[in-house]
């Protein structure tokens, strides 16, 4: 592994949501006996690619994120269903260029080629974990409201917003795959839906 490498195993389902949707309570879904108070926070990531989108195409996404429990930049790699793995790595500066040793990581897919920023979302994320009986976080339940923007191909150092959009994700850390069916039921009887984008980025991006 590179310097102050980790790697952590993400399973997650990602529903559409209007704007005036109301959060159930899901408490009792899949072993959840509780929900803890909303956790409030504000992220901003900026998404690399190469100029012909490669590792979009390969359903791996390369980003630099600050804000909430896991700042840092994180490369996103396809596991199988609801599942990836992602690897992160520690925030460090700002800045335009991807360091190297996180380039060499996504170099397989990318062939070399220099990578930039494609896109950047903005988000208010309020987040309610689902607890078991002991007080365990089973799972956490985010409702994203999202801005995503673009370079602006006049001035890519500008960005242009493109999308806003508000969706749910609830994502497994010690409940099993059942709480995500159970909390799938509740959040239909509430009005989401299944997202209609593989991602985040993709809905930027335009390319599902």
């Amino acid at each position: 592994m590179a310097t102050g490498e980790q790697e952590q195993i993400e399973t997650e389902r990602k529903y559409d949501v209007d704007a005036g949707f109301v959060l159930p309570d899901l408490a009792g879904s899949g072993g959840a006996v509780s929900m803890s108070p909303p956790d409030v926070q504000q992220l901003a990531a900026t998404y690399y690619d190469t100029d012909d989108l490669r590792l979009i195409g390969a359903h791996i996404t390369l980003r630099r994120r600050t804000g909430g429990d896991d700042a840092g930049w994180h490369i996103k790699l396809p596991v199988g269903g609801d599942t990836r793995r992602e690897v992160h790595f520690p925030l460090g500066r700002p800045g335009r260029t991807v360091p190297g040793e996180i380039a060499a990581e996504v170099s397989r897919w990318s062939g070399g080629a220099p990578l930039r920023p494609v896109a950047r979302l903005e988000t208010r994320r309020t987040v309610r974990r689902l607890l078991g009986k002991a007080g365990e976080v089973l799972a956490e339940v985010a409702d994203d409201e999202v801005t995503g923007s673009r370079p602006d191909p006049a001035d890519p150092e500008r960005w242009r917003p493109q999308d806003a959009w508000r969706e749910v994700e609830v994502e497994l850390k010690g409940g099993t795959p059942d709480l995500l069916d159970a909390a799938a039921a509740g959040l239909a009887a509430a009005g989401a839906r299944p997202s209609r984008s593989a991602s985040k980025l993709a809905r930027v991006l335009g390319t599902g």
